[in-house]
């Protein structure tokens, strides 16, 4: 990683941390979208950055709002994410930078999928345990799964504050998988030299948490209409910037 990647990393991983402390998600598919765009980093290394960037954010943005965790909720899709971890040692294909774009602009195309549709609530258990072996699955190959996360959350009852601080332990889970299935592929590829150095990762864990907290100070503020209102568009705008990349658009 050149000196110049790691600062762009580093600004965005402060952004992306602001985003998604307000949204809960949106700010975890700009930061892949911007790491698999810099020529220095490979699509493993670049799951792997993420995902330690993501992991502190997500980590901290739970434990600023901990008292608002749905921990049932959790503790039934930690079970679904178990069989998505088994169903992962099966596969061997691995996406290129194009793919990811594709897959990730795919993805938030989600958010416009009729609730009426729809019968999913994350609070319910057979819902919350497959939301958890989709996501995690989904997470690990394409780094990001904050939409199809969102649908299991699209008609329940929680707050805007609930449903961040769940779904921030979930992806904390999710995002400390991808780094250890990445990791191994990623050292027998490229060598112990393909990590980012260890100043980095001391830069970037404090930037990762005073985003989180600047973001959690706006969604303080933020009511439940206006919430799931600009969460829709946010995800609609970065995925359609995924889908023209993949495109060779730009």
């Amino acid at each position: 990683m050149t000196p110049t990647a790691a600062i762009i990393i580093l600004a965005t991983s402060a952004f992306t941390a602001f985003l998604s402390g307000i949204f809960g998600m949106a700010g975890g598919m700009v930061l892949m979208g911007v790491l698999i765009a810099l020529p220095s980093v490979s699509v493993a290394s670049a799951m792997v950055i993420h995902g330690a960037l993501q992991l502190v954010a997500n980590g901290w943005r739970a434990y600023l709002i901990r008292g608002e965790i749905a921990w049932r909720v959790v503790a039934r899709y930690t079970g679904g994410a178990l069989l998505g971890i088994a169903g992962l040692l099966a596969v061997t294909w691995v996406p290129d930078k194009r793919q990811v774009y594709l897959i990730l602009g795919l993805v938030a195309l989600l958010v416009w999928i009729p609730r009426a549709r729809l019968n999913l609530d994350i609070q319910r258990a057979g819902d919350a345990f497959s939301a958890g072996a989709l996501v995690q699955g989904l997470n690990t190959i394409a780094g990001v799964a904050g939409p199809v996360l969102d649908v299991f959350f699209i008609n329940t009852a929680m707050t805007p504050q609930q449903i961040v601080a769940t779904k921030s332990i979930t992806q904390a889970l999710s995002h400390l998988v991808k780094i250890g299935f990445w990791s191994v592929p990623l050292i027998l590829a490229e060598g112990a030299s393909a990590f980012p150095p260890a100043w980095f990762f001391l830069a970037a864990i404090p930037i990762a948490m005073a985003g989180t907290w600047a973001g959690g100070r706006v969604l303080a503020r933020v009511s439940a209409v206006n919430f799931r209102a600009w969460t829709r568009w946010l995800v609609t705008v970065i995925g359609a910037a995924m889908l023209a990349r993949a495109a060779g658009v730009y």
